[in-house]
């Protein structure tokens, strides 16, 4: 004969596998470290900074250049 279980238990214990591996998933994908995000905004930043001292100016003449 087979054993008897109880629905309900089996119903929450698969539910809970589920969402374990979803976690896991989702720790696989969007986990990142401390150090991994300090460095990724250090790079942003760096980057930034690069591309601000690259900018143009916007076309209207600064007081300090008309005046000689």
């Amino acid at each position: 004969m087979s054993d008897v279980i109880n629905l309900r238990r089996e119903r929450k214990r698969r539910k809970s596998v589920e969402d374990a591996k979803v976690a896991d998933a989702n720790r696989r994908l969007y986990g990142r470290t401390r150090g991994q995000k300090l460095a990724e905004m250090l790079e942003k930043q760096r980057m930034q900074a690069l591309l601000d001292g690259r900018r143009l100016s916007s076309g209207a003449p600064s007081d300090e250049s008309e005046n000689p």
